[in-house]
């Protein structure tokens, strides 16, 4: 496929479980709503919202099967396309216009017989950024959300020092295209990436204002009308984040911003799985990861996904039981079953401990790394024709292949540092920091930084990683990198290996060298990259322990 082929995915018809209406906005503009009924009841009840822009009746998220489990537990559903998309009116502008249409969505359930005014909502990554939008308005009705791998700054282009992800050009051209959904292939080996954007916008002879609105110059409309939701009346929040998951730095930078508000903190759960995007999880055995799930297959993992949010509704939108019934946080430690609860994140009984990175590739801690005081300049290319190559091929998707990353240390363009084999099982735990001294001949530079659980079979899973942009990388400078959160067990035999290189193409648009926008660059060169290894400036890692009682 080019960027002169494409597959275009239309609505498909509503449920037949469902009543479909089109409820209008304060513009007049309708959106298409299917509303699930138990049992055709229209008696009062609570109701469960979803606002998403992937077709609401369509295979991809499988809403109808999602209701019909709801429905199960009496809640009436009511699932929408946003603005613009497949059965909705209006223009298919991303993330602007969920926040007054999450209110009057709300508003208008509140006027049906068949609520009785108490409204939930649910959903994952753009329909999960709509709870934060609607929860932004104060509706009073909007008694719980539950948003799932996602962030209130989703989609935002790169600022200062974030590396652009390949994602945020490409979604507006996808699913933000207009009404329906648009699937193509980008030439990553072919510059400039924005001129093949213009092929493909004058195949389908249409172009897309969300692509618009960030390119070539970036738009940023105010997606939060009322302000921050963070600064407004707190809503009790299930919020659950994925160890592999992609976006999980939105994720972390929300929990961090409601750590900093009482009234949010308080009402605040978090829920942290061994899943990613797509909710593949490292529990999965080969029968389950499978690309396209059967129907059954669906069925058969509804509960996994949908019973945290119907135990957290129970209480807070139903008032059956107490907060105290709700785990403050639940979270599992990859590598093992179950899940286990805590009062806070990181939970007690953490120490941190400092890895340092040495000129002959190893990985230190205690005295060791302490007293490592000779330091060497390792260099390496940045060739932007042969960037380091990402993980898989679907960054949503990265549990469904579990990747081997061991053999990415073989290429000239990635520094590998290894730890000695631990002796027995260690616990991961926690926030983990990267620090460094980088620079480059090139004017801008990136640093990936990745860390892995290298086993005795000598193959390597990605277990966190980080990456941060240099806007001035011609002079020394110190970087720190957040490489996210950790519920890992290393088990006894395994090493940890970290991994840094320039680039991580194309989930990350790779610089072309030159300082250009990358997304619009020609021209190509490659760098040289420098990295303090040893000495007090050089590489760092700093993650922490869970030490048992």
């Amino acid at each position: 496929m080019t960027v002169t082929e494409f597959i275009r995915i239309g609505p498909a018809e509503p449920s037949a479980l469902a009543v479909e209406e089109f409820v209008r906005m304060r513009d007049g503009v309708r959106l298409a709503t299917d509303v699930y009924l138990p049992g055709g009841d229209d008696a009062p009840g609570d109701t469960i919202l979803i606002r998403l822009p992937y077709d609401k009746g369509g295979a991809y998220t499988f809403i109808p099967l999602i209701a019909e489990y709801f429905m199960g537990r009496g809640y009436r559903v009511v699932a929408q396309d946003v603005r613009g998309k497949f059965r909705s009116e209006g223009e298919a502008l991303l993330l602007v216009n969920e926040a007054d249409d999450g209110y009057d969505t709300i508003e208008w359930i509140t006027r049906q017989r068949w609520s009785n005014g108490r409204v939930a909502m649910w959903g994952d990554s753009y329909y999960g950024f709509a709870q934060w939008a609607a929860a932004s308005t104060h509706h009073p009705a909007l008694k719980a959300i539950s948003p799932r791998v996602t962030g209130t700054q989703l989609g935002e282009p790169a600022r200062g020092d974030t590396v652009e992800m390949g994602i945020t050009y490409l979604y507006a051209l996808t699913y933000f295209h207009s009404a329906d959904a648009y699937f193509w292939e980008m030439d990553w080996t072919r510059r400039p990436y924005a001129a093949q954007v213009e092929e493909f916008l004058a195949t389908v002879g249409a172009r897309s204002i969300s692509y618009d609105q960030w390119y070539p110059h970036v738009v940023r409309l105010r997606r939060f009308r009322q302000g921050s939701p963070f600064d407004g009346p707190a809503v009790p929040v299930l919020h659950t984040i994925g160890w592999w998951d992609n976006c999980a730095p939105l994720s972390w930078a929300d929990v961090a911003e409601i750590q900093k508000r009482p009234a949010w903190d308080q009402n605040h759960f978090l829920r942290i799985e061994p899943m990613d995007h797509e909710a593949f999880s490292l529990l999965d055995g080969p029968e389950q990861l499978v690309e396209d799930r059967p129907v059954e297959q669906i069925r058969s993992e509804l509960p996994r996904m949908l019973d945290p949010t119907l135990a957290f509704f129970e209480v807070f939108v139903r008032g059956n039981g107490s907060a105290r019934d709700i785990p403050r946080v639940a979270w599992n430690l990859a590598g093992t079953e179950g899940m286990r609860t805590s009062e806070s994140w990181p939970p007690a009984g953490v120490r941190e401990v400092q890895y340092a990175a040495t000129p002959d590739g190893a990985l230190t801690t205690g005295g060791a790394a302490e007293g490592m005081d000779a330091a060497a300049d390792v260099t390496w290319t940045h060739d932007p024709d042969d960037p380091v190559p990402s993980s898989v091929e679907n960054a949503f998707a990265f549990l469904l292949f579990r990747p081997d990353e061991a053999p990415l240390a073989e290429r000239d363009d990635v520094l590998a540092f290894t730890s000695a084999p631990v002796e027995h099982d260690v616990d991961l735990v926690g926030p983990v920091r990267a620090t460094a001294t980088v620079h480059s001949d090139g004017p801008v530079m990136d640093v990936f930084v990745r860390l892995l659980d290298l086993a005795p079979d000598g193959t390597a899973l990605r277990i966190a990683r980080g990456q941060v942009h240099v806007v001035d990388a011609t002079a020394e400078t110190a970087v720190e990198i957040d490489l996210g959160q950790l519920g890992y067990r290393l088990r006894a035999g395994h090493a940890l290996r970290v991994h840094v290189s320039a680039s991580d193409a194309p989930e990350f648009i790779p610089l072309p060298g030159t300082g250009e926008d990358p997304w619009g660059a020609t021209e190509t060169t490659p760098n040289t990259e420098h990295l303090t290894v040893g000495g007090p400036d050089g590489l760092r890692i700093r993650l922490s322990i869970l030490e048992e009682e």
